[in-house]
């Protein structure tokens, strides 16, 4: 598929919310080799019926198509390898280019979230408040921002793994193995028929397991119509209610670059925030420039402001395969604050972070 800052991350079926992980890989999972290592075959495991052309983006591209598509309801649970656990109920419809979903935090503070292709609205009962927001890019996993099948390969193998059951359901495992230490690779459980994540974990350059989410109950023949999400994602009556304007900008404009291009990932949009987002960010300030990257698995969004008067902790912290980075950049005509989000190693975080440099 959010509730911690993993919640905003990507997370099977279009969902943009943390949710509960497994504490063990279920009877049968095995661990994963290191980049460039041979691939296990879990015993007992049938082939795999591969897609067309069985190259990581052929997995991929299936698995994003059915994300989108795939008509669901279900359970799904997350956890880090800390032990933090969250899950929510997610119901997923479609009609026609029209796709909506709703996802009911049953975990940590009470909220619903809606989508309706590019609109998402967020209802949050403790404030009887209602927080609306346009998003250009889905959430999904995989998101497939800016990739290419050359660009994919490059960075990523697939190896097939065999058949496992995720919530009673068949499904192909492959793993996705990471070429280089930029990037996580993951182990996957899609569904046979349609190519729906049914449980995925990351994984680290070594092979453990750094976040596990799975549904843990899946229906797909009684999903909630699209009319009847629709018409409650658009009953405010009684509720205060916030919009989120997004200003798209030119990186350029705003007097920012990389010096030197993080290998694999691309830039796939820009955005000056308003006051209040996103929520690393307390106390008064204007507005915060977003800039997020891809490499059209994992997601980096770097966010910046001048540093302002109140002095400020430098730091990182991981929950799950959520990294974060926050650190001061100095500037002769005024020193600037870096939040840097991922789920990508430390490294690569820090990578962005040397290479951001001022052009004005």
């Amino acid at each position: 598929m959010p509730v911690s800052p993993a919640s905003r991350r990507r997370l099977v079926a279009t969902v943009p919310a943390a949710l509960l992980v497994l504490a063990a890989a279920p009877a049968g999972a095995q661990a994963a080799p290191p980049p460039g290592g041979p691939a296990a075959q879990p015993s007992g495991l049938p082939p795999v019926q591969a897609p067309t052309g069985s190259g990581a983006i052929d997995w991929l591209r299936r698995m994003h198509e059915a994300a989108r598509t795939t008509e669901y309801v279900g359970t799904f649970v997350v956890s880090t390898g800390a032990g933090a656990l969250s899950s929510a109920r997610i119901w997923h419809a479609c009609d026609g280019p029209v796709c909506i979903e709703r996802v009911e935090t049953l975990s940590g503070p009470q909220r619903s979230t809606f989508r309706r292709n590019e609109l998402v609205r967020t209802f949050l009962p403790d404030q009887r408040l209602v927080k609306t927001e346009q998003r250009e890019n889905l959430d999904v996993f995989p998101n497939l921002l800016g990739a290419t099948e050359g660009s994919i390969t490059e960075f990523y193998d697939a190896r097939p793994l065999g058949r496992g059951r995720v919530a009673g359901i068949e499904a192909d495992v492959v793993q996705i193995v990471a070429r280089d230490a930029m990037r996580f690779g993951y182990r996957v459980w899609c569904e046979r028929r349609s190519g729906l994540v049914l449980k995925l974990q990351t994984l680290d350059a070594r092979g453990a397991v750094v976040e596990q989410s799975a549904f843990s109950e899946l229906q797909f023949e009684e999903p909630m119509p699209v009319p009847a999400l629709a018409e409650m994602m658009d009953n405010t009556q009684g509720w205060k209610t916030e919009r989120s304007k997004l200003e798209s900008v030119n990186v350029d404009a705003e007097g920012w670059t990389l010096s030197q291009p993080v290998p694999g990932f691309k830039p796939v949009s820009s955005y000056l925030r308003p006051i209040g987002e996103p929520r690393f960010f307390f106390g008064p300030r204007k507005r915060i420039l977003q800039w997020t990257f891809s490499d059209g698995l994992a997601t980096v969004s770097l966010f910046l402001e001048p540093y302002g008067d109140q002095p400020r902790q430098e730091g990182s912290q991981a929950q799950g395969a959520t990294y974060t980075l926050s650190r001061k950049l100095p500037d002769a005509a005024g020193d600037w604050w870096l939040t840097a989000v991922g789920e990508v190693p430390m490294r690569t975080l820090d990578a962005f972070a040397r290479a951001l440099a001022r052009t004005r």
